[in-house]
């Protein structure tokens, strides 16, 4: 096997044998350290020997190994008992049929971490992501990250956080945060916060790949269903979201051929199954309104009024300025661009987005769409001086470039440079 194909086995397969030691031995951190030396055995062995007939158990043993190595250099008595114990045992480790990869999820999005440290150890853990990938990935020197995934540990360990699943009653919102999670891992990289490039497909590919495992676990659970479907219908128009320079293009300019119709197809059945089967949720109602916009062949032909719906209802069930901020466009693109600045408005007192570019960006979109370009313009600069996202900030940047090109030659603007008495130049005189 290739080693890309060894590494994409060796990301699936971690977050179980790491929630096995875990799970049997508690102590997060050492048991995470024995699992990569056991990863990085594993890259070096494979390639040149060959795929072991139980990948997964292979793992857990080495890793066992590890772990019993590590806890031997101990002091502790008790550690040195538990040591004890594991070197005593003689060929592979018992292979659990378990999996515990949603338990190791729920810890990792423990209460008490913030969502940085949550996403970062959930990169860690469950992704298999090395520290030095998660660090370039929000650009943060690799030690800042380290250290902020070591403090994420320390504080669960304080927090009192235990391997196994929440009470029956607790586990809806801690579930609720593990999607959250991946929701936040999953928008970082479709539209990137900062940085060179406007999509990281790393991070796009990761969080779908771990909601697929949750999906698994969860197969009933309506809105698992729905932000994986949130996120295949989104994921499928990333290969027309950047020109061939790296500057991002607006929805609806993109070149919906290049959109990736499988992921499309698979979105919408799970959107659809979600829909009729399940209690509604916000992931399944934001799903729905990516359905609406891949099911347009042409950017014309959107149902903008059942979007506008769509997130009236989004904005009674889980209010938000984000979620405002897109109602605001479609209800422009509904009952014009007035009725969009109107409901806008109500955002400009809000100081969850105050330095948020996109307000400012939605805002000269739809003064642009009114026809007040110097208006248009002044917001397109304000958008730019707050994007902290390189291409983003370029793209803001020429549409004020273009908007103020448009009004030097206007010819009401020509006109009032002339002045009274004067002719137009020939070449302008048509």
């Amino acid at each position: 096997m290739s080693p890309p194909a060894v590494e994409g086995l060796l990301r699936e397969t971690a977050p179980r044998v790491l929630a096995t030691l875990v799970r049997r031995h508690g102590r997060f951190d050492t048991c995470e350290d024995a699992v990569q030396e056991a990863l990085l055995a594993a890259a070096v062995q494979w390639p040149e020997r060959g795929i072991p007939d139980n990948p997964y158990g292979w793992l857990i043993t080495v890793a066992s190994r590890r772990l019993a190595d590590q806890l031997k250099s101990e002091e502790s008595r008790r550690r040195r008992e538990v040591a004890v114990a594991l070197s005593d045992q003689r060929g592979d480790v018992e292979v659990p049929d378990q999996d515990d990869t949603l338990t190791l999820l729920l810890l990792c999005c423990h209460p008490e971490l913030t969502p940085a440290s949550q996403v970062a150890l959930t990169l860690r853990a469950v992704g298999g992501l090395t520290t030095a990938e998660i660090a370039r990935a929000f650009l943060v020197p690799e030690a800042t990250m380290a250290q902020r995934i070591s403090r994420a540990k320390r504080l669960i360990l304080r927090a009192g956080g235990r391997f196994e699943l929440p009470p029956p009653g607790d586990r809806r919102p801690r579930f609720a945060v593990v999607l959250q999670v991946l929701y936040l891992i999953f928008n970082e990289g479709y539209a990137a916060t900062s940085g060179p490039k406007v999509t990281r497909a790393d991070l796009t590919v990761e969080a779908i790949r771990i909601t697929r495992v949750v999906r698994d676990l969860l197969p009933d659970d309506g809105e698992v269903a729905g932000l994986l479907g949130l996120m295949l219908l989104t994921d499928a128009r990333r290969p027309a979201r950047t020109a061939p320079d790296g500057t991002p293009v607006p929805l609806a300019e993109q070149d919906r051929s290049q959109w990736d119709s499988a992921l499309i197809d698979e979105g919408i059945e799970l959107v659809t199954a979600a829909l009729t089967g399940s209690p509604l949720g916000p992931y399944q109602l934001q799903a729905a309104i990516a359905a609406v916009h891949a099911e347009a062949a042409r950017a014309e032909d959107t149902d903008w009024p059942q979007i506008a719906a769509l997130y009236e209802l989004l904005e009674q069930m889980s209010p938000s300025p984000v979620v405002r901020l897109n109602r605001a466009v479609a209800v422009a693109m509904v009952h014009g661009p007035a009725a969009g600045l109107d409901l806008l408005a109500t955002l400009d007192q809000d100081g969850r987005m105050a330095e948020h570019h996109r307000v400012a960006a939605v805002r000269a979109h739809l003064l642009d769409l009114a026809g007040d370009h110097a208006a248009a313009e002044a917001s397109f600069l304000d958008a730019a001086r707050s994007s902290t996202s390189i291409p983003e900030r370029l793209y803001l940047e020429a549409q004020a470039a273009r908007l103020k090109a448009d009004q030097l030659a206007s010819p009401e603007l020509l006109r009032r440079r002339l002045g009274p008495g004067r002719r137009w130049p020939r070449s302008m005189a048509r």
